[in-house]
């Protein structure tokens, strides 16, 4: 967890890690493999907010590129 607001009683909450590709090749839509490559560490952010209910929703997500972590 990178940041929670307010700090009290947080209704947001801000979250980093990183996640690791190195294993994963990228296909075409028709099954064909779009290159060799494979991918790497990269760089996660999500935004999770407390909703009226009282339940958490990830309301942002970003995967940042190849190298960002």
């Amino acid at each position: 967890m990178s940041s929670m607001e307010p700090k009290e009683d947080p209704t947001t909450v801000m979250i980093s890690d990183c996640g690791d590709s190195s294993d994963w090749l990228k296909y075409k839509k028709d099954g064909q493999l779009l290159n060799a490559e494979p991918g790497g560490r990269q760089s996660i952010t999500a935004e999770v907010k407390r909703q009226p209910s009282g339940a958490w929703m990830v309301t942002r997500f970003a995967v940042m590129g190849v190298g960002t972590c």
